[in-house]
């Protein structure tokens, strides 16, 4: 059985390294952990300030198997 991941763009797992049985669940958790930044306006990257509706297309869904 699978499991997946959500890698943010600095390399990190969302969600402090919790697995999701499916990639539905890893969308879910990486919705819930995105409105963290929802007060800024922006996620604060290692490669620059990254806008909220741009974030998904800079972090990477994973399976860890």
């Amino acid at each position: 059985m699978h499991k997946y991941q959500i890698i943010s763009p600095d390399g990190f797992p969302i969600g402090y390294g919790e697995t999701y049985k499916t990639k539905e669940e890893a969308e879910q958790a990486f919705d819930t952990w995105k409105q963290r930044y929802t007060q800024q306006g922006y996620y604060s990257s290692n490669k620059g300030r990254i806008p909220l509706d741009e974030l998904r297309y800079h972090c990477e869904l994973i399976t860890i198997s």
